[in-house]
């Protein structure tokens, strides 16, 4: 993948199809530049012998093809870096996967475009919590879904048009106010 938002987009993907309500993504880069993006959720879980399978690309829980390259991908993004991908899992407690990147490496891909990935994300799961933190030393954005439908009620869904296009300004805004998105 061009951007390891599209990672994210994808592996996110995944914990909404375990029937996830709550997922938490992050994207914490150090004073040396390593960065970590660690997506968590509360779905399903999967067994110890999926999660030791689940970076063969012939290793997928879809059934429109045989293949599965999300984490697989991921994997070797983090790896080309110099970095490294874990996934832990329970059954009927979630997962968590954690990917680790080294930012000064020549095989860095660019995080890309996160505001289209969050807005994508919450736009097709309305009803699903989302927590997003993106930190560098020098600036931190955030949006957390349920502080949204606090201020909004039930009667507004977070997948309307008007609220989307908050979400986008509202990130948009975090980033521009602390240098933009890093590339």
């Amino acid at each position: 993948m061009k951007e390891l938002s599209l990672n994210v987009l994808d592996v996110t993907e995944n914990s909404v199809t375990a029937g996830a309500k709550n997922i938490g993504v992050s994207l914490i880069q150090d004073e040396a530049g390593i960065l970590t993006i660690r997506i968590t959720d509360d779905g399903c879980g999967m067994s110890e012998e999926v999660v030791a399978r689940v970076t063969d690309p012939f290793t997928t829980s879809r059934t429109t093809r045989k293949v599965g390259l999300g984490l697989p991908l991921l994997k070797l993004a983090s790896e080309q870096t110099g970095g490294h991908m874990e996934v832990e899992s329970k059954l009927g407690e979630g997962t968590t996967v954690t990917a680790t990147f080294d930012t000064g490496h020549i095989d860095f891909t660019p995080v890309g475009d996160m505001i289209s990935t969050m807005t994508i994300l919450i736009m097709g799961s309305p009803d699903i919590d989302f927590l997003f933190i993106d930190r560098t030393p020098e600036r931190e954005v955030r949006l957390d879904t349920k502080e949204l439908r606090a201020v909004l009620g039930d009667e507004v869904s977070l997948g309307s048009p008007d609220v989307i296009a908050w979400i986008k300004e509202y990130l948009s805004d975090q980033y521009n106010s602390t240098g933009g998105q890093d590339q």
